[in-house]
């Protein structure tokens, strides 16, 4: 009876040797819990005013208008409308100037290549819509007729002279040689204060700015006019020549719409020269 008594007075010596092992722990728990009793621990004092800090400053930008977070200052559109929702007046846009040396320096071109047309007043038709520098194109080549004429700027002019020359009559040629020599290009819209699409809503037309023009229709000495419409799955050459010059826009102009692309665009070419970052061309 006497064995067992011993027993657990070995068990209570090793208290001691665990003694130095919960040391660490103090260490884990003083980040945790504030100690501002303990004098020699100035550190931790500095870093939790540090803390405390940003707190207030998000809190002064957060009750005004906590759901809108780092953005809520920011005053709301017109109308709390996003741009694509809002109509051409509410946008208030502003005519782009040109430059008058960049002016000379396209009509210039346009001159070396034959092209005839004549300068005409600016153009502000208000809410943006307008052309500081337009001109009217009654010829994009020597010889071959735009019909009707067309109220642009240079730039869109030029692009679609040197389509026509470089693009559309090689491959005419290529394609439909026994119609002869294209004599007329017949465009549907030049210059018009419109939105997109004729929308009521969003972007502005690059139509309304003078940098866009839609052809219609090539007019050939001999036989019937091509007209632009579905060709994807045409076997004729017919077919062939409108898809070259569908994907020949793509050279000269930063937007290239054909009746493939959608409904709004099933009986013409849409052609512009926006300016986008990077050199990017939308072309379908």
């Amino acid at each position: 009876m006497t064995a067992p008594a011993p027993l657990p007075e070995k068990t209570e010596p090793p208290a001691p040797d665990d003694v130095p092992a919960p040391q660490p722990k103090p260490d884990v728990k003083e980040p945790e819990a504030p100690a501002p009793e303990q004098p020699p621990a100035p550190p931790t004092e500095p870093a939790k005013p540090e803390r405390s800090k940003p707190e207030p400053a998000e809190s002064m930008q957060g009750p005004p208008l906590p759901p809108g977070g780092l953005k809520s200052p920011q005053p709301p559109a017109e109308d709390d409308k996003p741009p694509a929702e809002q109509t051409l007046e509410e946008q208030h846009l502003t005519i782009e100037p040109e430059s008058d040396a960049d002016h000379a320096e396209c009509t210039a071109a346009l001159q070396a290549l034959g092209v005839v047309f004549k300068d005409t007043p600016r153009i502000d038709d208000g809410n943006g819509c307008g052309i500081d520098k337009p001109i009217i194109v009654s010829e994009p080549l020597p010889g071959i007729k735009l019909k009707p004429e067309a109220t642009i700027r240079c730039p869109t002019a030029l692009a679609l002279a040197r389509w026509i020359k470089e693009s559309v009559i090689p491959a005419a040629a290529a394609a439909l040689p026994e119609q002869g020599r294209i004599t007329s290009v017949n465009q549907a819209t030049a210059y018009m204060c419109r939105l997109r699409n004729n929308g009521e809503t969003g972007k502005i037309s690059e139509h309304a700015r003078g940098n866009a023009i839609d052809i219609a229709s090539f007019h050939f000495e001999k036989g019937e006019d091509v007209a632009v419409r579905s060709r994807r799955e045409d076997p004729t050459l017919t077919g062939a020549f409108q898809r070259t010059v569908s994907a020949a826009g793509c050279l000269y102009f930063t937007t290239v719409l054909d009746p493939e692309s959608d409904a709004a665009h099933e009986t013409h070419f849409h052609l512009d020269v926006i300016e986008r970052k990077g050199g990017y061309r939308y072309c379908h």
